[in-house]
């Protein structure tokens, strides 16, 4: 039986005498251990003249033995690296069954510097990882996924344009990590500017896959974007696309689905399909908690308008229980009407 594969990724070896050294044992391992039964072809990862390993995207159909061969012999290929990964997918008809993360674990400071970094983010201690990930670039600069988690620190602590430098150099260096690209537009959303934004979430799209969260987050941002320049029909599509997608309990997305839900109603409000919003919104009511800080009474609010807009009885009864959550703009509306 064959499988879909996909596999992406980017190694960094340091040095060409590191790089001598891992397609020797390549070339050698692939010949006696494994008769040339894999999908990678030494030609393809491995450009002239560079000492990387690069893969934007490939996939192939290939059994369980040419896919148990490949990582393998990739698991051996990673350990001379000094920084990169290379994830892989093996799919059938759209189901994934396997889905692994290949990275460089050995004891090189730089390596053994980048997850400890890493690692540090992940407990919320920016500090100490951001001087962790400093010193995993110091020791070698060419080091993009170090950058890109060092761009995501100074994003948290607010130093946009030392994020803007960081995300850039992580792109420069691996043009393939959608998670660099992400990053740069949230701080070009956060800086209002919602046009470059939507370019480097575009790329992100180009290079990730539905199987990754980092695709469906870039959807979201890409909804948002699209519904900040009242660009309504295309904000909708991003977001019906996100509402749509069920995601695992696992999956970081799952607690950003209720502001998906309400800012899809907003789209769809801004195209006059107010019964389609006011479904929206509805959802998103219904949604005890999330990522977002949308209170209750905001998200009642945009119901209500909705429901008024369809001439549905639901309107008033919502509306007076928006206000009594102490939404203000609904208690404004209640007192101009008299019915407060």
């Amino acid at each position: 039986m064959t499988y879909k594969i996909i596999v992406s990724g980017h190694l960094e070896f340091g040095n060409a005498r590191s790089f001598d050294r891992m397609t020797q044992s390549y070339q050698q391992r692939l010949e006696t251990y494994y008769r040339n039964d894999v999908f990678l072809k030494q030609e393809d990862i491995f450009p002239a003249g560079a000492t990387v390993l690069s893969i934007p995207r490939l996939t192939v159909q290939a059994g369980d033995k040419t896919w148990r061969n490949t990582v393998s012999i990739l698991e051996l290929v990673v350990q001379y690296a000094v920084a990169g990964s290379i994830s892989m997918w093996k799919l059938d008809n759209g189901l994934m069954l396997e889905h692994m993360v290949l990275e460089p674990r050995c004891d090189k400071f730089a390596v053994q510097s980048f997850l400890l970094g890493r690692e540090l983010l992940t407990e919320g201690k920016q500090g100490e990882a951001k001087e962790a990930l400093s010193q995993a670039m110091e020791k070698f600069e060419r080091h993009g996924l170090a950058y890109e988690r060092r761009g995501h620190v100074n994003f948290l602590l607010n130093n946009l344009e030392d994020a803007i430098y960081d995300f850039s150099k992580s792109i420069d260096l691996n043009p393939n990590n959608p998670d660099a690209f992400v990053g740069r537009a949230l701080v070009r959303m956060t800086q209002r500017q919602f046009a470059t934004a939507l370019e480097d979430l575009e790329m992100a799209l180009k290079s990730s896959i539905p199987h990754q969260p980092i695709y469906w987050k870039a959807r979201r941002l890409k909804g948002e974007s699209h519904l900040e320049r009242e660009e309504y029909a295309l904000a909708e599509q991003e977001l019906r696309l996100f509402s749509k997608r069920v995601f695992k309990k696992d999956d970081p997305n799952l607690g950003w689905r209720r502001k998906a839900l309400h800012n899809f109603g907003r789209a769809l409000f801004g195209l006059s399909k107010f019964q389609e919003a006011a479904d929206a919104f509805q959802q998103a009511v219904e949604i005890e908690s999330g990522k977002d800080n949308l209170s209750l009474a905001d998200r009642l609010h945009h119901l209500e308008l909705a429901l008024q807009k369809t001439g549905k009885e639901e309107a008033r009864k919502d509306v007076n229980t928006a206000a009594s959550l102490g939404s203000e703009k609904t208690t404004r509306m209640l007192a101009s009407a008299g019915n407060v």
